[in-house]
């Protein structure tokens, strides 16, 4: 499961409800794509959203965005995010994607999620923390 950053007790202080709206349907991208749930989470995303992964092509729809985000980097995996930061129509997510085998390590990420008008979410570029 998601970690405190989604669970704060403060309202929403980010200004307008429709970022408001978009940070919602950020954490339940991941929480669908944590329980596999893709068509629930094609359901937050724009028709025209735009992904872009590392070392990938940047995938360009809803079906292409869920298969992207799931299969990048192997097997499902779950996500922990550590912190969010919204405003004006842009969502930043920061936290640790886990892999489900045995082994698996943990990568830090960061995401940067735009919000279209309408709340849903518009595009996500991930970054990966690499070492120098």
């Amino acid at each position: 499961m998601h970690t405190d950053a989604w669970t704060g007790s403060a309202p929403y202080t980010g200004g307008d409800l429709v970022t408001a709206a978009g940070t919602d349907h950020v954490r339940l991208v991941y929480e669908y794509l944590d329980a596999g749930d893709l068509d629930a989470c094609a359901s937050l995303l724009h028709g025209h959203v735009a992904l872009d992964l590392p070392g990938a092509p940047t995938a360009h729809g809803r079906a292409a965005f869920v298969h992207a985000h799931r299969d990048h980097l192997g097997a499902p995996a779950r996500h922990e995010i550590d912190h969010v930061v919204a405003h004006a129509r842009k969502v930043v997510a920061e936290g640790r994607r886990f892999g489900q085998g045995t082994g698996d390590t943990c990568v830090r990420f960061v995401d940067f999620f735009g919000i279209a008008e309408d709340g849903m979410v518009e595009s996500c570029v991930r970054y990966y923390h690499a070492l120098p």
